[in-house]
């Protein structure tokens, strides 16, 4: 059989891009090359959120007009999809971009098995991560549990680069879908969810390839000059705004590295690269630590007395506590899916030590709203903030939402847009109306309890109470 008689699978799991993907960039060396898409949401234990969801569908859109409409869509899991595929069809080899979570992990080396025993060539690449997190050992054998020797020693000076980046392959021959099976059309396939809410996302987002490399470009020429003080300042446009492109692999973190690490080396550059090394560390931990999405790292936090209280977490999660700089950042959540870094540490430590609430009901919900919904950098980073992981901020870390917003909202811009009924207020009283005078609530048009909630928690003492939690689980 002559190369162009080879039909071989190219599998598009979380790398909706033609350039600078390694299984398609040799999948078309190989073959015609039939594009596949396989929609797991149903068996995946940690499945996306509606957002998420809204952005896949997006994201496969763009990429069936780039392949002219031969991309199939399947529902079901992966060995049970291309099993049947490869029983059917005379495929020579199914190729595609590995996993990292324990689910996937386990369904691709079944799936390594079976088209082994078929004699048919199976092949994964490492499209989504810089370094492999099995390759980054200490010098005993052992893996890192903090980050800072992680990323410096493990990966900037470790024997492991980062691989070159890949063209889009310069000949594609595409195998005919028609004939094969053309699988589900988009729009009847489920993904687009039914809830109404992610309608308002298309305002917010261009998702496509070529939106990820301009996002890419407009960050270098406008944001990363003052990246490493100007990211903590919501009001400001000094990030980068490009982790869902980099969740769905519109862009590969290969790509953003080469084009960072051409610019003249700063702080900047340097903070944002670690920023990268902090995404590699999560899927670091991910792989590690299986269960990290729902179980903690510290298991002397498995006897932590949690709040339980469906009021206030409904309260945290509709940006109605009353604390208004966690007001915004959850309601731009809602908006935008999206939200700002500063605001994911200030929310995250306000839903854990102020309210009490476990760090499992922030992920779920962040699971829901975010377009950048990432299993590993959402786990990793919920138990960052509670206390409970292994590189994790130390249980004395309460952020103060009031001198948070005075610090790095200090004009309000980011607060009054979201939390637009306290537009009036003058900044002295933003962020603690309820210390403001009558009368300055009242010229304001801000009646507390009743077009803006009063605080569902006292700081000051849900901060003691939680302290002193944390004391009797360290002692």
């Amino acid at each position: 059989m002559s190369t162009n008689d080879r039909i071989v699978i190219h599998i598009f799991t979380r790398d909706f891009r033609l350039q600078d993907n390694p299984s398609l960039f040799h999948a078309a060396s190989c073959g015609r090359v039939w594009p596949v898409f396989i929609d797991d949401h149903d068996y995946d234990p940690y499945p996306a959120g509606g957002a998420s969801r809204w952005w896949l569908y997006q994201s496969l859109k763009d990429l069936q007009q780039r392949l002219s409409g031969g991309l199939s869509i399947f529902k079901g899991e992966l060995v049970q999809v291309i099993s049947e595929l490869v029983e059917r069809f005379p495929v020579q080899g199914v190729f595609w971009n590995r996993y990292f979570d324990q689910y996937h992990r386990g369904q691709e080396d079944q799936l390594l098995k079976i088209l082994q025993k078929r004699g048919i060539a199976g092949r994964n690449f490492n499209a989504a991560l810089l370094w492999n997190p099995w390759l980054i050992t200490k010098d005993d054998g052992t893996f890192y549990k903090v980050f800072t020797p992680f990323y410096r020693r493990g990966c900037l000076s470790g024997p492991y680069k980062p691989r070159p980046v890949l063209q889009t392959p310069s000949h594609l021959e595409m195998a005919n879908v028609v004939e094969l099976d053309p699988g589900l059309a988009l729009d009847s396939s489920g993904i687009l969810p039914s809830h109404a809410w992610h309608k308002k996302l298309e305002s917010y987002w261009k998702v496509s390839e070529d939106a990820a490399h301009q996002c890419l470009q407009q960050f270098i020429e406008n944001g990363i000059g003052d990246y490493k003080k100007g990211r903590d300042f919501p009001g400001k446009k000094h990030v980068s705004r490009l982790s869902p492109y980099l969740r769905h692999g519109q862009i590969s973190p290969s790509q953003i590295w080469d084009a960072v690490d051409d610019l003249p080396p700063d702080d900047n550059v340097a903070h944002f690269k670690s920023e990268l090394g902090w995404r590699e560390f999560s899927y670091y931990l991910l792989f590690h630590y299986p269960h990290l999405p729902e179980q903690n790292l510290q298991p002397k936090f498995d006897r932590f007395q949690w709040e339980q209280s469906a009021e206030m977490l409904d309260a945290w999660q509709r940006g109605l506590t009353g604390i208004p700089i966690v007001d915004a950042g959850m309601r731009e959540l809602y908006e935008t899916g999206y939200m700002h870094n500063r605001l994911r540490m200030i929310v995250g430590s306000f839903l854990v030590k102020n309210m009490g609430h476990h760090w499992v009901e922030g992920e779920r919900w962040f699971r829901n709203c975010l377009v950048d919904f990432d299993l590993a950098s959402n786990s990793a980073s919920w138990q960052w903030v509670a206390g409970c992981g292994t590189d994790a901020a130390p249980y004395f870390r309460i952020f103060n939402p009031v001198t948070q917003g005075q610090r790095f909202d200090p004009e309000g811009i980011y607060t009054k847009r979201f939390v637009p009924e306290l537009a009036r207020l003058p900044q002295a009283c933003l962020f603690a109306p309820w210390e403001a005078p009558g009368l300055v609530l009242q010229e304001a048009d801000v009646v507390l309890g009743d077009n803006y909630p009063r605080p569902i928690v006292d700081l000051k003492s849900s901060r003691e109470v939680a302290l002193e939690k944390f004391r009797k689980l360290s002692s």
